[in-house]
């Protein structure tokens, strides 16, 4: 994961299509996130989606193609994983992905941006691990604010 400071030039996010962009309003409406454009990796001048971070620390990003990669400590994405509420970034072990093409898609994205984002404001990892659990069982929990 890259911290802030690690980035490229900033540039406002852009606007994105269909119900990424709900996403991307939501997401950057809460307490401490910082939304920016995220670059074609390696090229600066190609505009590849919408990053956001707490601080200097990385929650993820929307593509334009349209798929979340959201950053994950290892144990929340391993329960993630098994309990098939996101996938495998091939290239990270720090990310889960999620498709961002419905309605339906876009709600599991912010539930998982919100898990990450929970786990940046210092939720512990047994509550997080629990809201998977549950979320996985049909139930849902509400964020911690």
């Amino acid at each position: 994961m890259m911290k802030l400071s690690e980035k490229g030039h900033f540039a406002v996010r852009p606007k994105l299509d269909g119900p990424a962009e709900s996403v991307a309003c939501n997401v950057e409406g809460w307490a401490s996130v910082q939304a920016r454009t995220h670059w074609q990796l390696g090229d600066e001048t190609i505009v590849d989606g919408a990053d956001f971070y707490v601080g200097q620390q990385e929650l993820g990003h929307l593509h334009l193609f349209p798929e979340a990669h959201i950053a994950m400590p290892g144990p929340l994405r391993s329960a993630l994983i098994a309990a098939k509420l996101a996938r495998p970034f091939r290239w990270s072990d720090s990310f889960v992905v999620q498709r961002v093409k419905s309605t339906a898609d876009a709600q599991a994205t912010e539930w998982l941006f919100r898990l990450a984002y929970d786990h940046l404001r210092g939720a512990s990892l047994g509550s997080l691990l629990d809201r998977i659990a549950q979320r996985a069982s049909g139930g849902a929990i509400a964020p911690q604010v």
